[in-house]
């Protein structure tokens, strides 16, 4: 009795061991593992990151800027020439330090593109040789220096920016999609080599017991030799196709394995998923909803703006460009610091710069020309992508929905076929079917079990593809977002 408990314990050891070796997946468990781990999912993350870094930079550049310059020391030793009352040059020798230290705040005007600026400033000069020092310093200043008539890129940026942002984070959703399309195609390569496996080793294994049955009923003259070399053939193409199965098998688990970025050791078990409850999808929805979710979407306005912003950008800088700078403030000078702030003067500065080309040999012409016919371009290459997006989504839709019935179709085929198999090998056994119709029985059952797996894959991988191209999903009826 005892050692019956210690064998019962030692098979329940065993098979405990030999399931702890594989490890059972369903579809939506890669998916998840694959948008969690895998490669192709933190370089998405590390892609939006970049994305929310690079638009906090743009919105930073519209904000004041603080910031400290200076030259300390300045300090020089030689000798400068130095002009003479009667036209001579002297060389002279000179030493001295001239510190300069500023303090400013900056602010960008975007609807102008100009830019506004306050300051404070403290120099310090001192002549070692003749061993004196002295001070110069501008106590307040207020500046702004203006553009005008000029290409405001600014005002474009404003326009621009926000919406590659919004590109990125839509184009980060759409990568976590692509990722679980990808994964979804390494399931299905792994589940049909898994699935030929099983066809394969169910085979070899039937193959072999009906050779060994045939080989009895010879010996009763029941069948023919013929018929029995024919059994023997199926046999050896049998285990051919084993071999062959089982390598398919082990590439597609590298694969799987690889893009998940999976160290573990032990063998997958894939679960054969079933089709998702049938539900209509309006071709139309499908369409609004990708026009409002996805990053492509966002592009075509993106270089509409762009190619606007280029042609304009021709024009304004063909033309008559001036720039006005002004500053007005206070500053003073004397031998002390404080001295700087004690009755300080006005301080003003206005300058109007221009430049007018007169004569260019029609150079101004041709590049708004060049712009404008780039604007053409880029107006009729979104058209012809907002009418391939359009077929895209219409396609899918379409096939999804003859899918759902396929799937449908060849499961039932799969079932008949086993069961017709199942016939077909207890007629033989029993001497009431020839080999032929056995073997087209096999052939018949086998292809209908892939002919299932590959609709099953094919319907899967159409509902990912339409979720990806409409970043929405039809089975919760809500957008897709991460």
């Amino acid at each position: 009795m005892d050692m019956r408990y210690f064998y019962v314990l030692l098979f329940i050891f065993q098979m405990s061991l030999c399931q702890a070796q594989v490890q059972k997946l369903s579809l939506s468990e890669v998916v998840q593992k694959a948008r969690e781990q895998s490669v192709a999912s933190k370089q998405a993350v590390t892609s939006k990151k970049t994305n929310f870094w690079q638009y906090r930079s743009f919105l930073a550049d519209f904000k004041p800027q603080l910031s400290l310059n200076g030259t300390v020391p300045g300090f020089t030793n030689s000798y400068i020439q130095v002009v003479q009352p009667d036209g001579t040059v002297s060389f002279q020798s000179v030493s001295y330090n001239n510190s300069v230290v500023s303090l400013s705040l900056e602010q960008k005007i975007a609807p102008t593109g100009g830019t506004i600026y306050v300051q404070q400033q403290m120099q310090r000069f001192d002549d070692f040789a003749g061993d004196a020092t002295r001070y110069n310093g501008i106590p307040f200043e207020f500046g702004i220096s203006q553009p005008l008539f000029r290409f405001n890129k600014m005002k474009w940026d404003r326009k621009i920016e926000p919406l590659r942002f919004q590109e990125g984070n839509q184009k980060y959703i759409g990568d976590l999609e692509q990722v679980a399309l990808d994964a979804t195609g390494l399931y299905f390569d792994l589940l049909v080599a898994q699935v030929n496996l099983q066809i394969a080793e169910k085979n070899r294994s039937n193959n072999d017991t009906l050779y060994k049955i045939a080989g009895h009923k010879l010996e009763l003259g029941k069948i023919s030799q013929n018929d029995l070399l024919q059994l023997q053939m199926g046999l050896l193409t049998a285990q051919k196709d084993l071999a062959s199965a089982q390598q398919s098998a082990a590439v597609s688990t590298l694969k799987l394995k690889m893009f998940l970025s999976s160290r573990d050791e032990r063998e997958l078990e894939l679960e054969v998923p079933v089709e998702l409850e049938a539900f209509e999808i309006n071709p139309q929805m499908a369409l609004d909803e990708a026009f409002a979710n996805r990053a492509d979407a966002i592009t075509f306005r993106r270089k509409l703006l762009e190619a606007e912003r280029d042609l304009v950008s021709a024009k304004k800088e063909n033309g008559l460009n001036a720039s006005l700078n002004a500053t007005f403030g206070l500053s003073n000078q004397g031998p002390r610091p404080g001295d700087i702030y004690i009755k300080p003067q006005d301080r003003e500065f206005v300058e109007l710069q221009f430049t007018l080309p007169i004569m260019t040999w029609g150079r101004n012409k041709a590049r708004t020309e060049v712009a404008r016919a780039n604007q053409e371009f880029a107006q009729q290459s979104v058209e012809q992508d907002k009418l391939t997006f359009e077929q895209e989504i219409f396609t899918q839709v379409t096939l999804l929905q003859m899918l759902q019935k396929q799937v449908k179709l060849t499961k039932l085929a799969d079932q008949i076929a086993a069961n017709r198999y199942q016939i077909a090998q207890d007629r033989f056994i029993l001497s009431n079917l020839s080999v032929t119709d056995l073997g087209i029985a096999m052939q018949e059952k086998d292809r209908a079990k892939r002919d299932y797996i590959l609709a099953l894959r094919d319907y899967w991988q159409t509902y990912y593809t339409l979720r990806l191209l409409t970043l929405y999903d039809f089975e919760k009826k809500q957008k897709i977002n991460y």
